[in-house]
């Protein structure tokens, strides 16, 4: 365990040594001040907010409809705490209230922006943006083989909102944020998982997602096959090309990853590597990269 972590029920934030009740909805009541929006979503919307001088994020409810998306994502976040998932500090049902750690540079999708303000301009590197592209990999790892079974990450039908969905912690690593979408795949016993009851479309979502009978026979969610984990596995290669963004040393990076790029886009999801397979070769990369740029005349591999 992650000494950073807390046995079930329990988080600590900051500096502080020791562990703290989850705050209930007293607690929350009395002792979290909202500051200002900082986010929405269809299922909730996150206010930045103070807890005894600590920054935190109170997500609260906003469409009714959504009520079990709300107590499936909280029943998620309490189940998955670890290193891989943003911080739970409190919730309370009743208000439909979850209270999580703080991170300043917001979700994924302003990883570019963050890059370019000079403070994090040395982070900009190849090696710091395959890091980004592990840390993901092993996110998606986790929850195919997360304590509560295989999940599918479902929130993903196109790049933005899979960016949307984690979080860059200050100290440049990725966490899980939204945890909303999470089915469970049993492939022993026959279960599979539907992203939702209406048509995909577009070359981001996996084949398999995408209605197989034609234009001529309209969308019915009825005759829609359902599908596995692989899902997560096609969109590796499109979500990492935009971690490894253009910066010296990139394109390097990416021949080095074809291979495995290449299987993650195979058609038949069962020829798709796991996301470990995936996990233990961006690992493999990076570390015969460094050793290349520590002796620059063993380009053994290219």
């Amino acid at each position: 365990m992650d000494s950073s972590l807390c046995s079930f029920g329990y988080f600590k934030l900051g500096a502080v040594k020791n562990c703290s009740p989850w705050l209930s909805c007293e607690a929350i009541n009395r002792e979290v001040r909202k500051l200002k929006c900082v986010g929405e979503g269809a299922v909730k919307k996150a206010f930045l907010s103070e807890w005894k001088e600590n920054k935190v994020v109170l997500s609260q409810l906003t469409n009714s409809e959504m009520k079990e998306d709300f107590l499936h994502g909280l029943k998620m976040l309490k189940a998955l705490q670890s290193k891989h998932v943003v911080r739970l500090l409190g919730y309370c049902e009743q208000q439909f209230t979850i209270l999580t750690e703080y991170h300043p540079l917001g979700s994924l999708r302003g990883l570019n922006e963050t890059l370019h303000i000079p403070k994090y301009k040395g982070m900009n590197t190849w090696h710091r943006r395959l890091m980004l592209a592990i840390d993901y990999v092993s996110v998606i790892r986790y929850l195919h083989s997360s304590p509560l079974g295989t999940l599918v990450m479902c929130d993903s039908n196109d790049l933005d909102k899979v960016l949307s969905q984690y979080l860059l912690t200050s100290d440049f690593h990725v966490l899980v944020n939204d945890l909303d979408a999470l089915p469970l795949v049993n492939r022993s016993a026959g279960r599979l998982v539907k992203c939702g009851h209406r048509e995909l479309r577009g070359e981001f979502v996996a084949p398999e997602q995408r209605w197989p009978y034609g234009e001529e026979v309209p969308f019915e969610d009825d005759l829609m096959p359902p599908y596995d984990e692989k899902t997560d596995i096609w969109k590796i290669p499109d979500v990492s090309n935009f971690f490894l963004g253009h910066v010296e040393g990139s394109d390097i990076v990416r021949l080095h990853l074809f291979d495995i790029h290449a299987a993650c886009k195979k058609k038949d999801p069962a020829e798709r590597p796991s996301a470990q397979e995936v996990l233990d070769t961006y690992r493999k990369v990076l570390t015969l990269l460094i050793r290349e740029a520590a002796m620059p005349g063993t380009r053994e591999m290219l």
